[in-house]
This record gives C-alpha cells, sequence and structure tokens, in this order.
C-alpha cells in the first residue's frame, strides 16, 4: 500500500480498495492505525455490507446503545445533519469508553459530503503523553480514571460506567498513550477529590486538544477514514457546514485496552 504520513497524526492510503484487502494487508492496516492513528481510504466504491465486513475483519462489531442504527445493517448507525434545525453538537472523546471492553477501532464511511465544511479532527494522543511534564506523567501513571455515560438513553441493563488506567500502552506499537475522553465523560480519577479530577481532566484535554497535536480531515467523495480509539480522539466540526453531511459509522473491538506497566490493574 501506498502511504503518506499526515501530520501531527495519520497515514493517507492511496492505492488500496478495503474490499480487495488480504489478510497480511488487513493486518498491515492494524499497524498503521497502531502507529499512525488514523488510517485515511480515498475513493473507495463500496456499500454498507461491504464496509461491515472490512470492520468484521478487524475485530468484533461494536453497537453504541442508543444511537440510530442504519437501515438493514443494525452493526453500523447514521451520523447526519439531515433534517436537523440546528447543527449537531460534538466535543474531542473516545468512542464509548463507558464500557468494560471500549472499541479499538471507529470508522466512518462518507455517504453524502456537504458543498463546505464539516471536518473531521483527530488528537494524537502518543504525543499528548509524551509531551506532559515528568512529574505529572509519574503520577498519572498509577491512576485510573473512571468513564461514564452522557447523553444517552439507556436500558436499565446497560453498561454505563467503567474504570480504565489513565495511561495505556498499545498492544500493537508498545508506546503509551493518554486514555483520555470528553470532561462530561471522565467522572473521577483514583485518589483525586472530585475538584483535583476536575482540575486535571481540564488540563489534559486542553493539553490533548491544542492545535499543535490536531489533524483535521476534509471530507472527500468515497472516503473511509479508520481510527484507533486507543491512541486518539476525535471530533466533528459542524460550524460553518454547508449541504447535507452523512456518515456511517462502524466499530470493531479487539479486547485489548493495556494497562501501562505501574498502572493497577
Amino acid at each position: 500500500m501506498k502511504t503518506h504520513a499526515l501530520d501531527p497524526v495519520g497515514v493517507d492510503v492511496s492505492d488500496a480498495r478495503i474490499q480487495d484487502l488480504t489478510d497480511d494487508r488487513i493486518d498491515e492496516v492494524r499497524h498503521l492505525a497502531a502507529e499512525h492513528g488514523v488510517v485515511v481510504f480515498r475513493d473507495q466504491e463500496i456499500d454498507d455490507t461491504a464496509f461491515e465486513e472490512f470492520l468484521r475483519r478487524l475485530g468484533a462489531p461494536v453497537f453504541t446503545q442508543g444511537e440510530t442504527p442504519v437501515d438493514g445493517h443494525p452493526d453500523l448507525n447514521v451520523i447526519t445533519n439531515a433534517g436537523r434545525t440546528t447543527a449537531p453538537t460534538s466535543t474531542f472523546h473516545v468512542d464509548t469508553s463507558y464500557v468494560a471492553d471500549p472499541p479499538a477501532y471507529t470508522a466512518l464511511r462518507a455517504v453524502t459530503v456537504p458543498e463546505s465544511g464539516g471536518q473531521t479532527l483527530f488528537s494524537n494522543q502518543y504525543r499528548a503523553w509524551d509531551t506532559l511534564p515528568e512529574d505529572l506523567r509519574a503520577d498519572l501513571s498509577t491512576r485510573t480514571m473512571t468513564h461514564v455515560v452522557t447523553g444517552l438513553d439507556l436500558p436499565d441493563d446497560a453498561e454505563t460506567s467503567a474504570e480504565h488506567p489513565v495511561v495505556t500502552v498499545h498492544p500493537i506499537t508498545g508506546r503509551s498513550s493518554l486514555f483520555l475522553s470528553t470532561p462530561k465523560r471522565c467522572a473521577a480519577i483514583s485518589g483525586l477529590s472530585a475538584d483535583e479530577t476536575a482540575e486535571t481532566v481540564a488540563r489534559l484535554y486542553e493539553h490533548s486538544t491544542a492545535d499543535e497535536n490536531v489533524h483535521r480531515h476534509s471530507w472527500r467523495p468515497g472516503d473511509v477514514v479508520l481510527w484507533d480509539n486507543r491512541c486518539v480522539m476525535h471530533r466533528a466540526d459542524h460550524s460553518g457546514v454547508v449541504g447535507e453531511r452523512t456518515m456511517h459509522r462502524g466499530m470493531a473491538t479487539d479486547g485489548r485496552l493495556t494497562a501501562a506497566p505501574h498502572a493497577p490493574r
């Protein structure tokens, strides 16, 4: 596969059809996602069936309860501004981090690309961890964070809270990454008071999402974008969108969110 690294996170793949990837190439995609965080596939002519099959080859399908499924494809959900009178909102986050086994991968398939606007932003959480002050890294490496659900109407038996290490080691690259989500979902950090948690989360979030740590993906027809939730956060920029923006989203888990070497397990 021909690739071009994106700054400061991501890689562009220009010569691959995802429905034709061999098992070796799928493994290469896993490694590209692990190393670069985001993998952009251009000029894909696929339907939802092929999109689902691509995700199943990466791991077990995951669907976030409370989302709107794609008609005929219950493992996928629709993200759209069609029919809305107000623009959707989005903040940097990790998908479904409030469950014990969060999705390793998320992918979006561009169904309808707006005339302008509607970018998706990605933050480099490897870099976010590496550029924290050494004393803060030493302190956080022994702590866990409680992630909670927000903004979804879930059934009584749904998972709504999970505890994860603040820093994780990626099972493929062995690199440390800050595992963070939107502040409203970061409810508690072990050993810290509520005020200390809020202050620390705000500091980490601001640091992670600084402009120099973020890549903005501008959508084109035929784009499929895959990212590794273990080393990136993401958000959609819904400001200034002209025209319809519709994406189909799928997720997969491989059961490998790895704790840092010195973090409690």
